[in-house]
């Protein structure tokens, strides 16, 4: 079976987890997931099964929408709620929401990021959870992400007995952000220590919650032997990209991954273009990477038979 399911996964779960019991499920060894979620976040895992999974990469590389909370007055060693508290700041009096808003338009477009001690960034071979666990500190690389937009979703909590304050927020981010750093950065900002109180994944690659199934759902398709209903095409995952049909002369160039003028096509093609013949995904091809005026496949889907 070729296609993507996007997962539903749950709390207290792996991204490798959902992986290794979907090859149950599905009684297949290739399947891959595009980009792993924490085991305490629960939301969208896109999975990718057959020749699906040579999109992979080029999935985890698309835009990503986050759903969660942010706390002001406490910070954590791993910037969520499961870390140990490192620092406290009673907020004495509720901060305005427009104050907040103002914080949060400040963080967005393109920013620097430095990854938490508590992630699986590695440095000089090591992991830097690694070097956390140890009680060892290490220079941590920047990193460039964006984002395209970090909201709060409604009025923020201030909660008298513990002076604290709390806002929910949602974010649209690029491949690699830190959400618990985006909520850590946006504490700072207002002046108090802050850590990511409460995080879901509503979207990924396009995929969002009302396209996702759980772990169970799949389990109960798969006894009444239509798993095939939970699976979106390998076309569904390029529908961001340029779009070609391949005539009958066309096809027989493109099947076999040949390398083209860039002017094939009669006209440039100069970024990435989905190629199909007959509704069919064949082939995503883009310029080459070191001959001038040529293109070449970044992916290839051939056809059942060729």
């Amino acid at each position: 079976m070729n296609g993507i399911v996007a997962v539903w996964k749950e709390k207290g779960m792996t991204s490798h987890d959902v992986v290794f019991k979907m090859r149950k499920i599905f009684k297949m060894k290739r399947v891959g997931h595009c980009g792993t979620l924490d085991p305490e976040v629960e939301g969208v895992l896109v999975v990718c099964l057959g020749q699906a999974t040579k999109l992979v990469e080029i999935l985890m590389d698309s835009k990503k929408v986050y759903q969660g909370e942010v706390t002001l007055g406490q910070a954590t060693d791993t910037e969520d709620a499961q870390g140990q508290v490192i620092a406290e700041k009673l907020v004495q009096q509720a901060i305005e929401d427009k104050v907040i808003d103002q914080a949060m338009y400040s963080l967005t477009g393109q920013i620097t990021q430095i990854p938490p001690y508590y992630s699986a960034v590695k440095v000089k071979g090591k992991r830097l959870y690694e070097y956390a666990r140890a009680g060892l500190e290490v220079e941590r690389p920047k990193r460039q992400v964006y984002i395209d937009y970090f909201k709060r979703l409604e009025a923020s909590r201030y909660y008298e007995s513990e002076k604290r304050q709390t806002f929910s927020f949602e974010v649209k981010c690029s491949k690699g952000t830190y959400v618990r750093t985006l909520a850590v950065e946006c504490g700072k900002l207002l002046g108090y220590p802050s850590h990511m109180s409460k995080l879901v994944r509503t979207q990924a690659a396009g995929y969002r919650q009302v396209d996702s199934y759980r772990l169970d759902d799949l389990r109960q398709l798969a006894e009444k032997d239509a798993l095939n209903t939970a699976v979106h095409p390998i076309e569904s995952a390029v529908s961001h990209y340029a779009k070609i049909q391949l005539n009958q002369e066309q096809f027989a160039d493109i099947k076999h991954g040949k390398v083209l003028d860039i002017n094939y096509f009669n006209e440039r093609l100069i970024e990435p273009t989905a190629l199909f013949y007959q509704e069919r995904l064949l082939a995503i091809y883009g310029p080459h990477p070191s001959k001038e005026n040529l293109i070449k496949p970044i992916k290839m889907f051939p056809m059942e038979g060729d």
